[in-house]
């Protein structure tokens, strides 16, 4: 079986996902390969060369290996300026590198003027002309070698062979089968056009469609897929064991430690690898009102704390990251109290709600102890009548002092903020402003985003939903806001009010750029 990561997502560290499968399959001696597409075929376009018609394109395409070996380097990130220009300018040859195809490539985000990842009629395009894609030339080339590598480990390995096809890319099993864990919009596009590929030249291929973005189209109302027989499989949430019952295993262990080994740790663009580990699905909070996970009714499935610090300590001893990355939706109390009690010895981050344990300085202390590097938190709304509508069961005075705790016990804080919500108008939103400047001494990072109304909520209906996105794959709606505080002047506060008090505008310079929380705890370890 052939795992596949594909393009483009920010490339800093190894996916989480396929590596956790890859644990699940190797658990019960099934053959399995990785394969970073997102990873390869970025450096794959930095590494050919593009048109240079200004200034900066020449400066960048002179020093692209320079700031690519400077993005690995912990010097570099002792400096957010010499971080930014380097970030910046190797984003800028890959926007060159497919300019002629009507394509902005990044290291964060792809876009095609032609074509939407919204639209399934556009997705079905690309499956049909994946030549048109600008990883073609690296894709054409490396999906055969890979699928080439797994046919010999497994007959090295005495699976059974199935029937074999000769084609112009050499002899491949039938019974082939080849996963893509498609979590963003910004892989749709690339993801059918390597299935397409594999289509046109591997009849025989099984395709297996998971991952986070598949599983949101699944739970939209009224599902149908509108791929036909494009794939043989569509997966829903977790994948570890649908894959294991098609591979005819039944007896299933209730959590798999993640395998990276057939992954190029050295190679993701931070300084040191940084490993992903995943201790829950879903969220243990789940009330949020307007949430994708709990308007997606996805069930919280946590693993044992004490199995947790048991994975991360012996991921550690065998990796030596320079940074963990726990990916939860929220970390559990839980969990957090077993980090604060035995530190996995290397510094790490995650997101965490605001709640009583935080509000215990002892406890913040014992967590930057463990190594606790960063957290991330949803704060949403300054307003308290806000926090309680969305049910986020979020004190504000709480809030400040959680806040206060992190910035004494050193931890950097991640703070998101949410504008839009039906809840909330202008007056609302000036007071999450007030409440920004009166804690900005102890908010590090801030991210801004507008609300989007889920299609799926049970809350949809209730505000006149109209077409937000043109395409049948949305999964957002527009809606007539209660209050008035549509999406324009939800922008224009934002950027004519919000961004321009000193206090706001310090805090978002602060913010690595394109990498953004990805790597912003990076900016800490040394404090």
């Amino acid at each position: 079986m052939l795992l596949i990561f594909p393009p483009v997502a920010k490339p800093c560290e190894p996916p989480a996902g396929i590596a956790r499968l890859s644990g699940a399959l190797t658990a019960h001696g099934i053959s399995s390969r990785l394969l970073d597409a997102n990873l390869e075929g970025l450096l794959f376009l930095l590494s050919r060369s593009c048109p240079a018609s200004d200034t900066w394109t020449r400066r960048a395409v002179k020093h692209n290996l320079a700031n690519l070996v400077a993005l690995r380097s912990s010097r570099t990130y002792q400096s957010l300026d010499r971080y930014s220009r380097a970030v910046k300018d190797v984003n800028r040859v890959l926007e060159m590198s497919a300019k002629d195809r009507g394509v902005t490539v990044g290291l964060a985000d792809y876009h095609d003027s032609r074509l939407s990842p919204l639209r399934s009629a556009d997705l079905l395009e690309a499956t049909n002309h994946p030549e048109q894609n600008p990883f073609y030339p690296w894709f054409s080339v490396r999906l055969p070698q890979m699928l080439e590598k797994t046919i010999f480990a497994q007959r090295r390995e005495g699976c059974e062979e199935a029937h074999e096809e000769n084609n112009q890319y050499g002899t491949i099993q039938s019974a082939q089968v080849v996963g893509f864990s498609l979590n963003y919009l910004s892989q749709a596009l690339c993801t059918f056009s390597m299935i397409g590929f594999l289509k046109k030249n591997y009849s025989g291929v099984k395709i297996i469609l998971g991952g986070g973005l598949v599983s949101s189209w699944m739970k939209r109302p009224g599902w149908k897929t509108p791929f036909g027989g494009l794939a043989d499989h569509l997966i829903a949430g977790p994948a570890e064991r649908p894959l294991l019952q098609m591979s005819g295993v039944w007896d299933f262990q209730e959590h798999y430690q993640p395998h990276y080994e057939r992954l190029p740790l050295e190679d993701y663009l931070s300084p040191g690898s940084i490993l992903p580990y995943s201790a829950s699905s879903g969220c243990y909070w789940n009330k949020c009102s307007f949430c994708p996970e709990a308007a997606e009714n996805n069930p919280y499935v946590p693993i044992p704390a004490d199995q947790a610090i048991a994975d991360l300590a012996a991921l550690t001893a065998k990796r030596k990251p320079a940074l963990i990355h726990l990916v939860d939706n929220s970390i559990s109390p839980a969990l957090m109290h077993a980090l604060a009690d035995k530190s996995p010895g290397v510094p790490w981050y995650g997101f965490a709600r605001i709640n009583k344990e935080l509000a215990d300085r002892d406890f913040c202390m014992a967590l930057k102890r463990s190594g606790c590097a960063m957290l991330k938190l949803g704060l949403e709304s300054g307003d308290q009548d806000v926090l309680d509508r969305m049910q986020k069961g979020t004190d504000l005075q709480t809030a400040s002092q959680v806040l206060n705790n992190l910035r004494e016990a050193g931890i950097s804080t991640y703070v998101y903020l949410l504008f839009g919500t039906p809840a909330e108008s202008i007056v609302e939103a000036r007071r999450t402003l007030d409440f920004v400047v009166a804690h900005q001494h102890a908010i590090t990072y801030l991210n801004l985003a507008i609300f989007n109304m889920p299609l799926c909520g049970q809350e949809a209906g209730e505000y006149g939903t109209e077409t937000f996105y043109e395409g049948d794959l949305s999964l957002y709606t527009a809606f007539n806001h209660p209050r008035g505080f549509h999406r324009k002047i939800v922008r224009q506060f934002l950027e004519d009010e919000f961004k321009r008090h000193p206090a706001v505008s310090s805090i978002l310079k602060n913010d690595p750029p394109l990498f953004t929380s990805n790597h912003a705890a990076l900016f800490n370890l040394r404090k």
